[in-house]
Parts: structure tokens; C-alpha cells; sequence
């Protein structure tokens, strides 16, 4: 859940913006695609790792077999394997026809045999014609349209994963709008998080201009706020609904074993994000960038609150535990980490971070000026 939550933010700043037509979206649109791709590489492993056999994971994929053997479509399992396949797919061909008038120029500028023979292929005989143009155009407007819908049904379906239990906490019809958001939070948090120290140490403020992480700071408070409103409405629906085991469970997360835990999330993502009001934080990367990871901690903590606490307390009493994490577990967890990091720091030294073409027509009118203060 947390890192398909962070790859929303590139497909939300580079599909929706985009047919909205919002120009500020042109010097992070590159890099938060990226970070989308990484994100869901490594939230695929995921599902796979959870079968208990992975060298059986092509099982969940439908295909001709002479087993006659066909996947539980009835798993919610199998639904994260096609949501995030499908989320995978549209994302990496988004990202690589954006890449492709930048691919042409690296192909122009290359000195060496080898990289003007890899990046030629790359960028499938571009010539910047306006027929080319016309065509990136179109196919860019199409993406957008495909992916703007994943959006929403990717951790949706995620969502579903807990919502068609009967487990309490989990059953509740709120979880698909209040995943979406949360997943949006997280998703620009971490964009800001990467960000910010990439433009500090690359020299990009020019280009990466106060305004951009003011934009992203105000959409980040925003679906910050409808992540507050879906706690306040998990606290309600257990009271209201009279239902004991559902009170317990509320009880349970606000004053058992794991307490700590869910007032820390309330603190990171309810109170924390309230100081983006002030527009000077808003302007202040030191802060911003304290911010940003506290809230990234802090939507890592919800999923955590979320999959543990209704869990470790079920019908049954005697089955009662504690879960704490292994050394595995925690081994699992920073590896996707550092495969995430990697791939980052691969994406910043050989390819273009910022969408070059884009930047060319924006920069002689003046638009991505720092703001008046």
C-alpha cells in the first residue's frame, strides 16, 4: 500500500495536470514519473512475495496451460495483480513518449559510436517535424486519458483488499476515497522529499522555482486534509454504528498495545501538515523537506495501524497477540528501499530529469521566474 501510494503523485502530476493544461507541471513531470515507475517496481514484488511460493507467481496470470489450471479471480490477490500490471504498463509507455524528443537530442549531442546507436534506437527517428509533433501531442493527450482513471481504480482495488473482509476496521465503505487521497499525500510528500535535496545539490532553482513546491505543497495540505476527515469518520462509524466489536476495535488502536503507534500517525499526518497554512513554510525547503518525510513516516504508520491492530485482536480471544516485526521483515522492507533508491540515483545520471523540450519553451516567456515575495 505505501508504495503504490507514493506512485500516484506521477501519474496525478503528469496525466491530470496535464489535461488541465497546468503549465507548472513542466519541471517535475519527468522526475515524479520516474518515481512512479520505481514505486510500483517495487510494490509488485509484493504480491508475489505473498503467494508463500514466488517461483509460482505466473500462476495468477491467466493464460493457456495444459494443467487447465485458471486464477482464483475471486482473491483480491489476484485483483493487485491486474491493477498494478495495468498501472505498471500505461505508466512506463506515458514515460517513455514523454521521454522521446529528449532521447533525440541526447542522440544529437552524443559524441560516442555506442550512445548515439542506443539513444537512435531510443528515440525511434525523431526529427522534431511537425507531423512528429502533432502525433506526440496526441498520443500524450490519449495517455494522459488512460491513466487518469488509474488513478482512482488502482488503490481502489487495493482498498477493496480490506473492504469486502468482515474484519472491523476494515469493512467500511469509506476505504476507496480515503485511500485515494492518502494515497495522493503520500505520493506528493515523497515527491517533495526527493526533490528538494535534488535541487539543492543540482543547481536547479531556476528551473525547480519556489512556486512549483508551493503548488505541490498546496495539494499535498489538501488531500491532507481529506485524510483527516477519513480519520475523524473511522472514529464516527465505529460509535455510531452500535456495534461492539467495531467499538472495541477503535478503543483498541486509540488506547491497546499499539497506541503509540496511531496517536504518532495522527501527529505526523493530521498536525504536522497544518502548518503549510502559512505560506512562508511553504516557501522554506528546510522545513518543507522535515514536513514531507514526516508525513511519508507518518502514511506508513496508517497502513501499519491498519493491517496490525485488526488483526492481532480478532473474534476469538484466545488467539490474541503481539505482532512485532523480524529481522526479515524489516530486511524485505529496506530492500525495496534501497531498489527504489537505486534506481533513482540511475534515473538522475543517465537520463534527463527535467523534461528538456518543455523547459525550452517556457523559459524564453518568463514563467518559471522565483515569485515575487
Amino acid at each position: 500500500m505505501w508504495w503504490i501510494g507514493i506512485g500516484h503523485a506521477g501519474t496525478l502530476i503528469s496525466a491530470i495536470l496535464l489535461l488541465l493544461n497546468q503549465g507548472w507541471r513542466n519541471a517535475i513531470n519527468r522526475f515524479a514519473e520516474a518515481m512512479t515507475l520505481f514505486a510500483v517496481a517495487c510494490a509488485g514484488q509484493f504480491p508475489i512475495l505473498h503467494m508463500g511460493r514466488p517461483w509460482l507467481g505466473y500462476w495468477l496470470i491467466p493464460y493457456p496451460n495444459t494443467m487447465a489450471l485458471w486464477p482464483q479471480f475471486r482473491s483480491p490477490l489476484d485483483w493487485d495483480v491486474f491493477a498494478v500490471s495495468t498501472y505498471a504498463t500505461i505508466s512506463v509507455v506515458f514515460w517513455y513518449v514523454g521521454l522521446i524528443p529528449d532521447l533525440a537530442s541526447l542522440r544529437d549531442k552524443a559524441h560516442k559510436r555506442y550512445q548515439q546507436v542506443i539513444f537512435g534506437a531510443l528515440s525511434l527517428g525523431w526529427r522534431g517535424s511537425a507531423m512528429h509533433w502533432m502525433r506526440y501531442e496526441k498520443a500524450s493527450l490519449v495517455l494522459a486519458g488512460l491513466s487518469t482513471p488509474l488513478v482512482v481504480s488502482v488503490h481502489t482495488v487495493v482498498s477493496f483488499d480490506f473492504a469486502i473482509s468482515i474484519i472491523p476496521g476494515w469493512h467500511t465503505t469509506i476505504f476507496p476515497p480515503y485511500f485515494v487521497a492518502g494515497a495522493i499525500y503520500s505520493g506528493f510528500a515523497m515527491v517533495l522529499a526527493l526533490m528538494i535535496p535534488v535541487r539543492r545539490f543540482y543547481g536547479l532553482e531556476d528551473l525547480i522555482t519556489l512556486q512549483h513546491m508551493n503548488n505541490m505543497a498546496k495539494v499535498m495540505l489538501a488531500t491532507g486534509l481529506i485524510v483527516a476527515y477519513g480519520y475523524t469518520s473511522e472514529v464516527f462509524f465505529a460509535w455510531y454504528s452500535a456495534n461492539n466489536f467495531e467499538r472495541f476495535m477503535m478503543h483498541n488502536r486509540q488506547f491497546g498495545p499499539y497506541a503509540p503507534f496511531y496517536w504518532c500517525l495522527i501527529f505526523c499526518n493530521i498536525i504536522t501538515p497544518q502548518f503549510l497554512w502559512i505560506a512562508k513554510v511553504r516557501m522554506h525547503m528546510g522545513i518543507l523537506f522535515v514536513i514531507s518525510l514526516i508525513v511519508n513516516v507518518g502514511m506508513w504508520l496508517e497502513r501499519f495501524v491498519i493491517v496490525i491492530t485488526s488483526l492481532h485482536r480478532d473474534f476469538v480471544p484466545s488467539s490474541w497477540g503481539y505482532y512485532s516485526p523480524t529481522r526479515w521483515d524489516w530486511a524485505v522492507y529496506i530492500g525495496t528501499i534501497g531498489l527504489f533508491m537505486t534506481l533513482i540515483f540511475l534515473f538522475v545520471r543517465v537520463l534527463p530529469m527535467i523534461t528538456i523540450f518543455e523547459m525550452r519553451m517556457l523559459v524564453p516567456s518568463g514563467r518559471v521566474k522565483e515569485p515575487v515575495r
